[in-house]
């Protein structure tokens, strides 16, 4: 029995909006399962493959259907390509996270001038977090404290996942920059 979505015609752009939907909620519908697999070997997380095919969807729903061949391969290649995409923000957040916060051994007791310097850091970081606008402020502490992924929290704000990364960005640059400014400000902490 041939594929559900190799027997389906992509609607021309003479047809209207509704048939387009229908087809692609068909199309995707008899391959979402198919693409959650693939993006769970990529990201190695069930749920935030889960994630990433429902925002492909939405994606797909929000914009003209585009006018291909196959409409399943078309999505399967696109839900591949979101997860390559989703695994380099991850790793630029990675990095970011550890330019932020370096490693220290857990074994070693800092000296007491370190923990003051740390003391002082994280009062510069509270104050510039509390500086920031209450969306911003809000999605920060979504992701850094509650471990809510970048989808999740657009999911739940009704936002795009690009506002929402646009926004930690912003949240991540006045972190760094208060650090910045506890190092090169006169009053600051120091041996």
């Amino acid at each position: 029995m041939p594929d559900l979505d190799s027997l389906v015609d992509i609607p021309s752009d003479g047809v209207p909006e509704s048939a387009r939907n229908e087809t692609l909620l068909r199309v995707f519908l008899a391959r979402r399962s198919q693409m959650e697999s693939l993006v769970t070997r990529r990201v190695g997380c069930r749920a935030t493959a889960a994630d990433l095919v429902q925002d492909l969807f939405l994606r797909f729903w929000r914009r003209p259907t585009p006018v291909v061949e196959d409409l399943g391969s078309y999505l399967l290649r696109s839900a591949h390509n979101m997860a390559i995409d989703h695994l380099r923000s991850e790793g630029a957040r990675t990095r970011n996270e550890s330019g932020l916060f370096p490693e220290t051994q857990q074994d070693e007791h800092p000296p007491p001038e370190v923990t003051l310097q740390a003391s002082h850091d994280l009062r510069s970081v509270s104050a510039a977090l509390q500086a920031l606008p209450e969306r911003t402020r809000h999605i920060f502490l979504l992701n850094r404290i509650h471990g809510r992924t970048y989808a999740e929290i657009a999911r739940s704000m009704a936002i795009s996942q690009s506002a929402v990364e646009k926004h930690m960005m912003r949240a991540l640059d006045v972190c760094k920059a208060s650090l910045a400014d506890t190092v090169s400000s006169p009053g600051s902490v120091s041996s």
